[in-house]
């Protein structure tokens, strides 16, 4: 996510974008799916092309991720 060019960070990824608040109300379902073992991105495609659009998402997605695994060890 972060760690593409700077070129493709300001152009971003071609596909169908939820935006921040679409990509907020599924971040959730989307990490659920991910780290049950689910293709998340087919699932949610839009959250999935937002994520490597959207630095503060990104941050976000790996927060939760970080806190859904915690809670699960």
């Amino acid at each position: 996510m972060d760690e593409r060019d700077p070129l493709a960070r300001l152009l971003g990824v071609p596909g169908d974008d939820s935006g921040c608040d679409g990509g907020a109300v599924l971040l959730a379902e989307y990490v659920e799916a991910e780290l049950a073992g689910r293709d998340a991105i087919a699932l949610f495609p839009t959250v999935a092309v937002h994520l490597r659009n959207c630095p503060a998402c990104a941050e976000d997605y790996r927060g939760l991720v970080a806190l859904v695994r915690g809670q699960r060890a």
